[in-house]
């Protein structure tokens, strides 16, 4: 019954004092009194403080409640979710729940925790609250953003042999991506040379198939006081495969693209550095002292130094380094850039290498090479590495450093990888067959190169891992670009600094996609890279001045996902291949 009827049958039956009590019950002397607001509560979350950090860092927010409307109660924190890479970062709080008794704000600092394995990139963290009657926050959850930049924990360096960016990667797609690859050069004459085709050098009866001098001599013919004008006076042979009798300018060549393919296909991914130069003016014996320790100079007790360099391979003896036969010696060259007023030396050197300093910060390394003695087998020269010992009256390298860390066959670290042993740094060195070295290879480099390369993408190891790809040295084949050459009689490498330019591949998930490096760069940006990587003192020699790479990488990019290179050849080849190890020539 309505209020207005009710007063009606209480006015006719119960009379004025039942009207009046009526009234009173129906209120009608005023409005209802109103509802207020639910109690509630605000969530929100300062920036993150650092907003960038190196993987196994951390990064903090302050997280505020602020209660409204006579909010009582508490709330707990959670991240309810982080997108980004994985593993992804962790949340934890200082206090949750946040109890909230009054009319005060509470607090709690949220940490966002990385570890070392945690991908570069960009996360957004998404922050919620939610109180014991699951009430959320009336401004809903808030989001932050952290960037992380990886952190690299292996580094593997490949070294293949004797090539230019001019004569390995006549790469229409780098060209067009702005790469400094020439399609011809100019002789001593004056007489402009179109490069021509070639196959990669394989072995046996090919025309193609033969071999230029780089020797220091080489050097100064090609450089041609800095125009880059003499590489038809560099020394080519076996004289049927020559001029006269063939190749009116074997120097001025290109590799047939189709043999490459592979190394096409990395390049043109990941990074290609066009102004990479190796370290020494000369062959391979003492670019691979540099690819090592940054200098071949011979320094040994009680010498603290030398202004010598290791100039050439060796003479007088097919084997190298510290077990060399007597009467084996190497070339030295002085600060004027003679070869001839220093008197050759023995090639085992006592200095110090990188791998020292790596063994000092505890560092794991290995050097993967076909045979012991070979001039491409760095530690061999190294006295205090190779230890050398008559041993059944040969002389060998000996010691628990050796024993340990130079890996023969090469081929063991296509093993290595899959079953989880790669070392923290790893230089890798190819047998004759499979390196690019003229005459003497079969065509395989590039396969052998994309095989370690896919065994690494395709495994763990791929999150964190930076694999450098260059060239011992230019093998004689032109290049138009000239070196700074430094001979004035003083500084750190004069009379042998720097050689010509040689590729450089950086294939990483943090190397730049699809970017040309015209950074200059040298051996020791390699040995300054794994300096910076790992927190190691510098060595003091080619590392001393060089760049660190750090213009080939992004660490803060999202990583590329790895694609299998394709190659004629795969690791099974490798691994199966028991041929006897072809060593390189002495050039």
């Amino acid at each position: 019954m309505s209020c207005r009827r009710l007063l009606f049958v209480s006015g006719a039956v119960l009379g004025l004092s039942a009207l009046l009590i009526s009234l009173s019950a129906c209120g009608s002397s005023g409005p209802a009194t109103p509802v207020g607001p639910a109690p509630s509560y605000a969530l929100t979350a300062a920036a993150l403080n650092p907003g960038s950090v190196t993987a196994g860092s951390a990064s903090t927010s302050t997280i505020t409640v602020t209660p409204a409307n006579g909010y009582t109660g508490s709330v707990s924190l959670s991240c309810s979710g982080i997108t980004g890479g994985t593993p992804a970062p962790t949340c934890s709080f200082s206090g949750s729940p946040i109890t909230i008794t009054g009319t005060a704000a509470g607090t709690s600092t949220l940490t966002v925790s990385t570890t070392s394995s945690t991908p570069g990139g960009s996360y957004t963290i998404t922050v919620t609250g939610s109180d014991a009657k699951s009430l959320a926050p009336t401004n809903g959850p808030q989001a932050l953003t952290l960037t992380t930049a990886a952190v690299i924990q292996h580094v593997v360096v490949i070294f293949q042999e004797n090539r230019t960016p001019d004569n390995l990667f006549h790469d229409q797609v780098l060209i067009n991506n702005g790469a400094d690859i020439a399609i011809s050069g100019v002789n001593s004459v004056g007489q402009t040379i179109t490069l021509s085709p070639i196959d990669l050098g394989t072995a046996g009866s090919n025309p193609q198939n033969y071999d230029l001098s780089h020797a220091h001599s080489a050097f100064v013919s090609m450089y041609d006081g800095g125009t880059m004008h003499g590489a038809d006076l560099i020394p080519c042979s076996p004289a049927a495969n020559c001029p006269p009798n063939a190749h009116p300018n074997p120097q001025f060549m290109y590799v047939n693209p189709s043999d490459v393919q592979p190394y096409f296909a990395m390049a043109e991914q990941y990074t290609f550095g066009d102004r990479m130069f190796q370290t020494n003016e000369g062959p391979s014996f003492p670019a691979h002292q540099f690819i090592l320790s940054g200098t071949s100079a011979p320094t040994a007790p009680p010498a603290a130094t030398s202004n010598l360099f290791a100039a050439e391979n060796m003479s007088g003896g097919s084997i190298a380094g510290c077990i060399a036969t007597a009467g084996t010696t190497v070339t030295m060259i002085d600060p004027t850039g003679s070869e001839t007023n220093p008197v050759p030396e023995y090639p085992c050197f006592d200095h110090p290498t990188l791998t020292d300093l790596l063994d000092a910060k505890s560092v794991t390394w290995r050097y993967y090479t076909p045979s012991a003695g070979s001039i491409w087998t760095a530690p061999d020269a190294i006295e205090h590495i190779c230890l050398p010992e008559t041993v059944n009256g040969t002389l060998t390298c000996t010691g628990t450093n050796w024993n340990n860390n130079v890996i023969i066959p090469e081929w063991q670290v296509l093993q290595d990888i899959p079953n989880g042993q790669l070392a923290q740094v790893s230089w890798v060195i190819p047998d004759g067959a499979h390196s690019d070295h003229a005459e003497s290879n079969n065509g395989s480099g590039p396969s052998w190169v994309a095989s370690i390369v896919n065994a690494i993408g395709n495994s763990p190891y791929w999150a964190n891992t930076a694999i450098i790809i260059t060239w011992d040295d230019w093998g004689g084949w032109y290049d138009h670009v000239a070196p700074k050459v430094i001979n004035d009689g003083v500084s750190w490498g004069s009379g042998y600094v720097y050689g010509f330019r040689v590729p450089l591949v950086v294939v990483s998930p943090y190397a730049k996609a699809a970017y040309i490096s015209h950074t200059t760069h040298d051996f020791g940006s390699i040995l300054k890279y794994i300096e910076t990587t790992f927190n190691l003192p510098s060595l003091g020699y080619a590392d001393a001045s060089a760049d660190d790479l750090s213009d080939c990488f992004s660490l803060t990019q999202t990583p590329i996902t790895f694609k299998s290179i394709p190659a004629p050849l795969d690791a099974a080849h490798f691994i199966n291949d028991k041929s006897p190890p072809t060593d390189p020539d002495d050039d």
